[in-house]
């Protein structure tokens, strides 16, 4: 004799059908069991069978995104090539490619002692950089190509460069630029060129603890006083003569140096197409 007695309802052969349909339990009639309890205990469908997650719940929502016609001509004014982002980009490209030839044409001509065939180019890249994107493009170049010389080979080649060869360029971008004639251009660069020479003899003195200008004019002084002497004159030339003609001298020099940078220069420009740009002497122009 069982305790317990199940009584099932009738429909027990297929309680999860689809439908309203219940699981019905029944307790027995025993005694054991109170009856204070349901006489039914109804499973529901729902609770019995898990019940599949909606797609809908899950689905992401599409986001869209309205884009008016005033602003998308907008966006693509500001794209354009002509336009403000195209042209700070092209620029920021250029001073860096430009500083890196120069730099490297620098380092690798100085480390092959072949930079007295190649010096005329150094500054080549920053007059180029100015006369495209203005002065300030210019000295971007001239500073970041005395940077990368800084990092690659060290300070003093980066001060050589920077004085004899940085500076002079910018000048002259400057000066071509803003249409300066070039008489006042050779001028004003050659003074720039002298004093860059001044400023590297002045730091290789320190650096080797030798007063090189000292020894440039006591050697010049001596060789002037040889040379009147010669000549039958008995005369001592004074320091302020002596430094005098060492001035001139190295004005000479860096004038003509200045002087073939701005034919050099010229010609290449023009091969550019870039004459419009320049104001060349009729001479120059004509020949070219």
């Amino acid at each position: 004799m069982t305790l317990l007695k199940l009584n099932l309802h009738h429909y027990y052969h297929h309680p999860f059908r689809h439908g309203n349909h219940h699981l019905n339990l029944c307790p027995p009639s025993h005694f054991l069991f109170f009856h204070s309890l349901p006489n039914k205990i109804n499973l529901s469908k729902s609770f019995s069978t898990p019940r599949k997650a909606s797609p809908r719940l899950y689905a992401a929502n599409p986001i869209s995104f309205s884009i008016d016609k005033n602003e998308e001509k907008e966006i693509e004014e500001y794209l354009a090539e002509d336009g403000e982002v195209y042209q700070n980009t092209l620029r920021l490209v250029e001073c860096a490619m430009f500083a890196a030839v120069s730099g490297l044409a620098f380092l690798l001509s100085t480390s092959l002692a072949i930079e007295k065939y190649f010096a005329c180019f150094f500054a080549l890249p920053i007059v180029l950089s100015t006369m495209r994107w203005g002065s300030e493009a210019g000295r971007k170049t001239m500073v970041a190509t005395v940077v990368l010389l800084f990092v690659l080979s060290g300070p003093v080649k980066a001060v050589t460069y920077l004085l004899l060869h940085g500076l002079p360029g910018f000048a002259m971008g400057t000066f071509w630029r803003s249409k300066t004639s070039w008489g006042a251009s050779v001028f004003l660069c050659s003074i720039v060129r002298a004093i860059g020479a001044l400023g590297n003899v002045l730091i290789i003195s320190y650096l080797i603890g030798e007063n090189i200008l000292k020894l440039i004019t006591i050697n010049a002084h001596a060789g002037v006083t040889y040379l009147l002497s010669s000549l039958g004159t008995i005369a001592v030339p004074s320091m302020n003569f002596i430094y005098f003609i060492f001035g001139f001298l190295l004005m000479l020099n860096c004038g003509f140096y200045i002087f073939l940078l701005h034919l050099l220069y010229a010609v290449f420009f023009t091969r550019l197409g870039m004459k419009d740009s320049l104001r060349l002497p009729k001479w120059l122009e004509a020949a070219i």
